[in-house]
Parts: C-alpha cells; sequence; structure tokens
C-alpha cells in the first residue's frame, strides 16, 4: 500500500483531474485526493472573519468495494460528514478516483477501510471528518424520502433570468414574523471547469418577516446557468437571504443527485439549536 499522503491544499483548479481523461488505479492511492481551499470563494462572497453559518457537508458514496485477506469483493455505501468550517473542500472526481482506488486493495475487514478513509479524508479536508458505513447485509434499511416544506415550484412565475440575482429577494417587515420551511426542487447549477449540470433540491427553513416566496423562487432558478461547486452554491444562497431578508433564523439545506457515484448535500445554518437534517436519500439521488 502508498503511505497516506495528499497533495498541499494550495491547489489550483487547472491541476485537478476534473475534465481531463484520467487513469483509474486500482491500488490504495491517497495522493489521487485534491483538496481545494474554501477561502477564495468566501472571500468573493465577502466572508470574512466569523462565518455567518456553521453546518456540514454530507457526502454519500455508493461506489466502495475492495478485497478481503482472501481476495474476494466486498462492497458498501458511505456516509462522509465535513465540518463546514473545514479549510477545504475536496473536488469530487478525485475523490471518486482514490474510492476506486480500493478496488483490487486486499483489507483486513471494514475497520480496516474505515481507518484509512477517515486519515485520508481528514487530511484532505484539513479537519476530522466522521464516516460511517452501511455494509450489504444493511442496504435494505435504506429509505427514500422526499424533503418536508412549502413547495415553492407550484407558483405559477414567469423567468427571463438565470443568473444569481440577490437584488429579487425581500421580506415584507410590515407583517408579523413567521416561522417557515420552503423547498424547491428546480435547482440547478453547473460544475465549476466542466460546466456538467448539477441537478438539486434545496430546503429553506427561517424566522423572520415573511420572504417573497415568487421572488425567492425566481432566485433560485437565477442559479440555472451559474458556474459553481455544490457548496459553494448553498453558501451563496444563504448569505444573499441573510443579507437581504435579514431573518433572525435561517438555514438552507441542500441535497444534489449523485455524480460518479458521488452525492454532496450542504447544509448552512445560523441557529445553534439547529440540528444537522437528517441524511435520507431523495428520490433522484
Amino acid at each position: 500500500m502508498t503511505d497516506s499522503t495528499n497533495r498541499s491544499p494550495a491547489n489550483s483548479l487547472t491541476d485537478s483531474p476534473l475534465g481531463k481523461a484520467s487513469v483509474y488505479c486500482t491500488q490504495y492511492t491517497p495522493a489521487l485526493l485534491f483538496p481545494i481551499p474554501r477561502k477564495g470563494k468566501r472571500d468573493e462572497l465577502g466572508l470574512s472573519g466569523t462565518l455567518p453559518f456553521f453546518g456540514v457537508d454530507i457526502w454519500n458514496a455508493y461506489e466502495i468495494s475492495w478485497l478481503n485477506m482472501r481476495g474476494k469483493p466486498e462492497v458498501a455505501i458511505a456516509t462522509i460528514t465535513v465540518p463546514a468550517d473545514s479549510p477545504n473542500i475536496v473536488e469530487s472526481k478525485s475523490f471518486k478516483l482514490y474510492l476506486n482506488s480500493f478496488n483490487q486493495t486486499k483489507l483486513a475487514g471494514s475497520e480496516a477501510l474505515l481507518n484509512l478513509l477517515r486519515a485520508d479524508l481528514s487530511a484532505a479536508f484539513g479537519a476530522p471528518v466522521q464516516i460511517a458505513l452501511t455494509l450489504a447485509d444493511k442496504f435494505s434499511t435504506l429509505a427514500i424520502r422526499q424533503m418536508e416544506g412549502i413547495l415553492l415550484d407550484r407558483l405559477d412565475i414567469e423567468v427571463d433570468s438565470y443568473q444569481p440575482n440577490p437584488d429579487l429577494l425581500f421580506a415584507d417587515k410590515t407583517l408579523a414574523p413567521v416561522e417557515e420551511t420552503l423547498v424547491s426542487h428546480l435547482l440547478k447549477s453547473n460544475c465549476l471547469v466542466t460546466g456538467q449540470p448539477d441537478w438539486g433540491s434545496v430546503q429553506i427553513n427561517y424566522v423572520g418577516a415573511p420572504i417573497n416566496q415568487e421572488n425567492l423562487l425566481k432566485y433560485l432558478i437565477g442559479l440555472r446557468e451559474h458556474n459553481e461547486f455544490h457548496e459553494q452554491c448553498v453558501e451563496r444562497i444563504f448569505v444573499d437571504i441573510l443579507r437581504r431578508c435579514q431573518p433572525s433564523k435561517l438555514s438552507v439545506y441542500a441535497r444534489y443527485t449523485r455524480r460518479g457515484g458521488l452525492d454532496i448535500n450542504p447544509w448552512r445554518s445560523n441557529f445553534s439549536t439547529g440540528k444537522a437534517p437528517s441524511n435520507v436519500r431523495h428520490a433522484r439521488q
């Protein structure tokens, strides 16, 4: 096996494997992981000092396989929970290549796999990550459920802009504060590097003056031609709503459809009683 070594976090996207032909290593190679600092995109949003949110990125990896010590393949689904205050994200194609490097690697059981994943991914993200494995005999326990909330997609609106426009967002401060959970399945953005579509659903929970639902839906649809990674899109949505509508409490949770056997589900919140959302798969995942 290769020693657990990772690239420097000061990586340029031009050096990543994304959008390039790749050789699939099938022997354990942790150096395939490609960290990207969060700071650049947060600077773009004007975030410096203390972040206005906390949260996690929930990754689900559906293509994990390794060999037992007799050479028989094993399979599992992994859930990786990454704190939002970790200094890095990991580019998803590099994550896929890393996971595939276990395919012909012999390991002495699932605990050995967990130990390697925990060490390598914590090093790449720059912070401790939580990892859970669902083995094949437990696959039947996994459920599918949709997000709960008021469906914004019911609104019959006219849309003529497909770039994010925070000026669309407003709340009616002449009305009494409300607590609402709003949901849309019309979230779509594009990969920052390749331009390939990323499809998702988003759930917005807030306490504050009522947010205009039609304009909120227009704003969300406005990400349709926007190029940004999943985590960055959710932080943009959070910051834009917080600044324009000024709710006293806000959380934003998006669940994206999988690509390359991985789905990424970022959650951001600013209230201390906010609990991390359930990691229940949606129909499109």
